[in-house]
C-alpha cells in the first residue's frame, strides 16, 4: 500500500507542477488553488508512504515521478522539444527509480 500511495503522491505533484505554470507567477487565482490543493495532498501521501519506506527512497521516487512526469506534460500539452539529451537524462531517471524500488526491502 504504501507503494500505490507514493505513486499517487507523485502524481500530485505532476498536476501541481502543471498548474504553478498555468498559474503565471500565482497570479491567476482558478490554477494557483489546484497548484495549492494538488501540493497539500501530494506531500500528505508523501508523509502518508514515508510511515513505512525509508526515506531517501519515497523522496527519490517521489521527485522522479514529478520529474518524468511534468517532462511527459511538458512535451505533449506545452510544446516543450524533445531532444536526444532530454531523452538520456530522463532514461536515467526512470533507470535510478527502478534500481531505487529494486533496492528496497519494502
Amino acid at each position: 500500500m504504501p507503494w500505490i500511495t507514493l505513486t499517487i503522491a507523485g502524481l500530485f505533484e505532476v498536476v501541481w507542477a502543471y498548474f504553478m505554470k498555468q498559474s503565471a507567477g500565482f497570479s491567476k487565482p482558478v490554477p494557483t488553488t489546484i497548484t495549492i490543493v494538488a501540493m497539500i495532498i501530494s506531500f500528505e501521501l508523501l508523509s502518508e508512504s514515508m510511515k513505512t519506506l525509508p526515506l531517501g527512497t519515497a523522496y527519490m521516487v517521489w521527485t522522479g515521478i514529478g520529474a518524468i512526469g511534468a517532462f511527459i506534460v511538458g512535451i505533449v500539452f506545452l510544446g516543450e522539444h524533445l531532444t536526444a539529451f532530454r531523452l538520456l537524462a530522463a532514461g536515467l531517471i526512470v533507470t535510478g527509480l527502478v534500481m531505487m524500488k529494486l533496492s528496497s526491502t519494502h
